[in-house]
């Protein structure tokens, strides 16, 4: 199995929404097309992904960098004792020559390609790619089926508690239990007002999880841990800038329930140093790492190890991105839940267009690959990127 091109569009998200620190009215992200010589029903087996949301395409350092490295390799060196493409080997080679520190300039580009290469390796095989990271990293998920949360509680302009009350309830309806909003965006009285009305809805302050995107400083992340401990949420999700190790260390000696973090974290080194000195109680916080913004599955399967081995336990682990590929990981590594952006970033968002949630759970898909296929508007961008691509 032999990769025969890869190529790169940059698509713009159209939202106009925003969280407490920026809005997404310039958001691009780039969508990736992995072509291979491998041919199933007549055409060739081509690996999609995408960077994810809340990060720019990064189209240039592909083709300048990452893209050349792998089109110049002897094939069989990115091969696998099968002859399949080997997704770490191919991450191996397009970080070669890439001085250490600064991960962020290359972990989304380099992760984005890796994750199309495992899609590519999963679909050559006729598998689903969860099915695939359960052999190779194990244990996957009991059932077959996965814990999803809704990633929701954006502002908009002029938009009331009523109106964020009506959101919740058609997620609540959609089949969802667990529910976040955002806070810092507001006023704390106001974001507190938010919070109660949601609360309202879904019951238990175990069904609500907060995240600020890291928008506080020192006392507005003390105020808002005061204020929100006796509401015993899931989870107050990202207080501080994310490298803030320190003050992550206060924050979770002062608040009581569970810490999430490390969604803006990008290698194994930054979410070792997060445990090391952010004080996170591996009884209790939540790791958020995003696998293709991250240098990609296998190096997202080193970080949950990590993770293991400091006494986190795989449950703990939700990684960001409400997509496909976020759900692979989960149901292959067997980790806590999946994140979902119902009727947020577009093209960009979500699972199958057939994807059921009930009483909490979706059932893994038994699609080849990561499943891109079975989400229409999605799949039509990506073709337009490898209209050769079987399926």
């Amino acid at each position: 199995m032999r990769i025969t091109d890869i190529r790169e569009a940059a698509i713009p998200v159209r939202s106009a929404m925003r969280n407490a620190v920026f809005d997404f009215s310039e958001m691009t992200t780039s969508i990736v097309a992995v072509v291979t010589d491998r041919m199933v029903e007549g055409r060739p087996v081509v690996g999609f992904a995408f960077n994810g949301t809340g990060r720019y395409a990064c189209g240039a350092t592909m083709r300048q960098r990452f893209i050349p490295r792998l089109l110049k390799e002897a094939p069989e060196a990115l091969q696998d004792a099968e002859g399949f493409l080997d997704p770490e080997k191919c991450a191996a080679v397009m970080a070669r020559r890439e001085k250490p520190g600064g991960d962020a300039e290359r972990a989304w580009a380099i992760g984005t390609i890796e994750t199309a290469i495992w899609d590519a390796a999963a679909k050559a095989r006729r598998e689903p790619l969860w099915a695939l990271l359960a052999r190779r990293y194990g244990p996957g998920t009991p059932g077959g089926q996965v814990f999803c949360y809704v990633g929701g509680g954006w502002y908009h302009p002029g938009q009331m508690v009523a109106d964020l009350q009506e959101e919740m309830r058609r997620h609540r309806g959609a089949g969802y239990t667990m529910l976040k909003t955002k806070v810092g965006g507001l006023a704390l009285d106001e974001d507190q007002r938010r919070i109660e009305g949601v609360l309202q809805i879904v019951g238990e302050g175990s069904n609500l999880a907060v995240d600020a995107n890291g928008a506080f400083g020192r006392d507005r992340a003390f105020a808002y841990a005061d204020m929100l401990a006796p509401y015993a949420l899931r989870w107050f999700e990202e207080p501080v800038a994310p490298q803030d190790f320190a003050l992550y260390a206060e924050v979770c000696g002062r608040y009581p329930g569970a810490i999430g973090t490390a969604e803006n974290l990008y290698c194994l080194q930054d979410v070792l140093n997060m445990i090391r000195f952010g004080g996170l109680r591996p009884d209790r916080d939540i790791l958020q790492v995003d696998p293709p913004q991250a240098f990609g599955i296998g190096h997202f399967a080193r970080i949950v190890q990590a993770a293991e081995a400091a006494g986190f336990s795989r449950a703990q682990i939700f990684p960001h991105g409400g997509n496909q590929m976020s759900l692979a990981c989960v149901g292959g590594l067997g980790l806590g839940g999946c994140e979902a952006y119902p009727g947020v970033f577009g093209a960009f968002a979500g699972y199958a267009d057939d994807a059921r949630v009930e009483a909490g759970w979706m059932r893994l898909p038994d699609r080849p690959g990561i499943g891109f296929e079975a989400q229409a508007e999605l799949y039509a961008l990506m073709r337009d990127l490898a209209p050769e691509a079987a399926g």
